[in-house]
This record gives structure tokens, C-alpha cells and sequence, in this order.
């Protein structure tokens, strides 16, 4: 249904629907007629589906041009070649604590990068890196860029985390410790970091995928885990992650936001931003990290 020809309502079962073709049947014209037999016609739908995405042109919240901010391209040694990254951090001071940003599964794209500068303005070290480097980068195209993960080797992402842990122990600007927070698909790579890195202190995942639970009783870094309450695809495998954590005696801490959708912290999605639950996870993400590293 619709409001009128230009503002279409965007119900729970157009986002569902929205959430298994972005995560997993990634067929868009099966979606899109399904989204358009949900929504009344093809132009409903195609409003709907654009305020249900990631708006790649939004204008982030902290600008490039920030003063506050020393801001790179950085480019260092994983296990398969050179990985990219978008490295930020205060303009004054240091040696800083170490944050890496893992992206959603859209690659090492604007809001992602709008969110490394956010995090460096929080006195962090904070390094986004590319984890599509081994197959040439993140393309422009966020389509693109989604059907490229498929093809991604797990075991090949978890080493790359690992190589940027070392990379940020080592930097002249970090003082060694290092956190973690990812979204969505790095989210679960958070998750997966944590066991395969005893060097990493500090992991926060958003609405992430949980890891293997044998691994578990590896963790050694303290976790923070942000879900949200209308997101069952990913709330279906909470209750044996965190009997896993409880069993191992693994310090985390779990929140859940009702009422919030996944991605709730993307502002640049319309339909799915949260801004409560988004600024509410975010002091906590923020209070959490300065607990552990600083």
C-alpha cells in the first residue's frame, strides 16, 4: 500500500523481503516482483526499495575535510597480498588506542568510511579495512559489490582480520590495543576475529552473523553484541551463541533494541535507521571501547 504514487509505505514484510534478497537469494528481479505485488505497482515499489537501501550518495555525518582529522589511504601485507584500507585518526596527539571498522557486506563504501572518522573523532586510531582487496577492491556498484562475497573465502577474511590486527600493533600512531566493531556481515566477522585473535581486546558487533560455537571457548577479547528486536533471521541463532559464552566464562555483554530493524544504524537507509537505537548503541560502543583500550 501507499500513502500516494511517491511515498510508499514500507511495511515489515517489504523489509523482510528486502533482507533475503540482500543476504541471501541476491535475485532482484524476483524481488523486485514481489516487492511490486507488495506494494501496489513497479513505481511504489522501486520508491519502497530505494528507501529500504543504502543511500551511496547520503552525505555523512563527519566530512573528509574534517581539521580534527588525519585521514588515509593506507595500503599493507595480508596473507593472499595487499590489503586495502581507509586509516583515520586525531589531527593532534597520540599514540592512540586502535579500532578496526569491518563493513557491511557493500564493501568499504562511503558510510562506512563517514563511520572510521566518527570513531577517530572519539580519540581512536580507527582503520577501515577493504576486505574485497583479494578480488581488486570494492567496486562502485553496491550490487556489484554484494554478489562479490560469495565468492569470498571465510578462512581467507578471518586471516586478513588477523593481519590487520598486527598492522595496528605495530603503527607508530597506536598504543597496541586493539578493538574491533563491524556491521551486519562485520558483524560476523567481529565475532569470527575474536576467536581466531588473542591480541584483539575488544569486539562490538552490530546485528552480525554468530561464529562457529567450538570456537568459543577461544575468545579471549571482551565483547559487546547490539541486535535488534524485529531481526529474526540473525536473533534465531542468539540463544546458542550465548550459552556458548556463558559456558566458556567469555566477558560480553548483549543488547537487544526492540522495535529496531537490521541495519538500524545506517542512517543513510530510510527505512530501516533507527535513531534512538542507533545513538543509544553507539555510547555504549564508544564507552565500551574507552573502558578496554584506553
Amino acid at each position: 500500500m501507499t500513502k500516494d504514487a511517491d511515498t510508499p509505505v514500507v511495511t515489515q514484510e517489504m523489509i523482510a523481503l528486502f533482507d533475503d534478497y540482500t543476504h541471501l537469494s541476491l535475485d532482484r528481479r524476483r524481488f523486485m516482483d514481489n516487492l511490486a505485488k507488495l506494494a501496489g505497482s513497479v513505481a511504489a515499489a522501486t520508491a519502497a526499495a530505494a528507501m529500504m537501501a543504502s543511500n551511496a550518495k547520503a552525505q555523512g555525518i563527519v566530512p573528509d575535510t574534517d581539521p580534527r582529522l588525519r585521514i588515509e589511504d593506507v595500503t599493507y601485507t595480508g596473507p593472499r597480498g595487499d590489503i586495502r584500507g581507509y586509516l583515520a585518526r586525531p589531527a593532534e596527539g597520540g599514540a592512540f588506542p586502535a579500532v578496526i571498522v569491518i563493513h557491511e557486506n557493500r564493501g568499504l563504501n562511503a558510510h562506512i568510511k563517514d563511520i572510521t572518522r566518527r570513531v577517530a573523532l572519539e580519540g581512536f586510531l580507527a582503520l577501515a579495512p577493504d576486505f574485497l582487496s583479494d578480488l581488486g577492491g570494492t567496486p562502485a556498484n553496491e550490487d556489484e559489490a554484494r554478489n562479490l562475497f560469495g565468492q569470498l573465502v571465510p578462512t581467507d577474511v578471518t586471516a586478513n582480520g588477523v593481519a590487520t590486527v598486527t598492522y595496528l600493533q605495530t603503527h607508530e600512531a597506536s598504543t597496541s590495543r586493539i578493538g574491533a566493531m563491524g556491521f551486519c556481515w562485520g558483524g560476523g566477522q567481529v565475532n569470527n576475529l575474536a576467536i581466531a585473535s588473542p591480541d584483539l581486546l575488544a569486539g562490538v558487533a552490530y546485528y552480525g552473523n554468530q561464529p562457529e560455537l567450538e570456537g568459543v571457548p577461544q575468545i579471549k577479547a571482551r565483547l559487546m553484541l547490539h541486535y535488534a528486536g524485529l531481526d529474526d533471521r540473525i536473533n534465531a541463532g542468539i540463544a546458542p551463541f550465548e550459552a556458548a559464552l556463558k559456558a566458556a566464562n567469555i566477558d560480553y555483554q548483549l543488547f537487544m533494541y526492540d522495535g529496531a530493524n537490521h541495519a538500524f544504524n545506517n542512517e543513510t537507509a530510510a527505512a530501516r535507521y533507527n535513531k534512538e537505537a542507533a545513538d543509544l548503541a553507539w555510547s555504549r560502543t564508544i564507552g565500551f571501547f574507552r573502558e578496554t583500550l584506553v
